[in-house]
């Protein structure tokens, strides 16, 4: 197998292992969520909707391209950065969701977001276009993040 098959599917599986495992811990105390009280800033829950999967794209689309025009070091960054990033992101979605923990869950997101912009850097310096296709994506992190911080500090006993 070739490496830029090889990163380009682990760059797939990563996105795919985040989309699955975040969509179950989302799902895992609905009527919780329901019941937070939520920011001013807060977007439509149709937003959400619209939101994730073009996140998930954005990821597919820039990593499998990195992997493929640059499949040395450019892409093993790239999946690197990914890596930690998804880690993050998926611990918000844990603490969040499951423990009720909205601080650890504010600051693992922090972390994400954080990530998701140096992502962009490392995207952008292989391929420009792949950068900027994850513009939306860390905009939407960094939202995101406020939003967890707004949980967090609404909710009384949490801050």
């Amino acid at each position: 197998m070739s490496a830029r098959v090889a990163l380009a599917a682990a760059v797939v599986l990563l996105v795919a292992v985040y989309a699955v495992l975040s969509q179950r811990w989302v799902s895992a105390d609905p009527g919780w969520y329901d019941a937070l009280p939520k920011p001013p800033w807060q977007p439509p829950p149709w937003v959400f909707g619209v939101a994730w999967p073009l996140n998930f794209l954005a990821l597919l689309v820039s990593g499998v391209a990195v992997a493929w025009t640059r499949p040395g070091g450019d892409a093993l960054r790239f999946l690197v950065v990914l890596a930690v990033s998804v880690a993050a992101a998926l611990a918000w979605a844990h603490e969040f969701y499951v423990p009720h923990e909205l601080g650890r869950a504010a600051a693992a997101l922090a972390v994400a977001m954080l990530l998701t912009w140096l992502l962009v850097g490392v995207a952008g310096a292989s391929l420009p276009w792949a950068g900027w296709v994850l513009v939306p994506y860390a905009v939407w992190m960094t939202v995101a993040t406020s939003l967890s911080v707004g949980y967090w500090r609404l909710v009384p006993g949490s801050a």
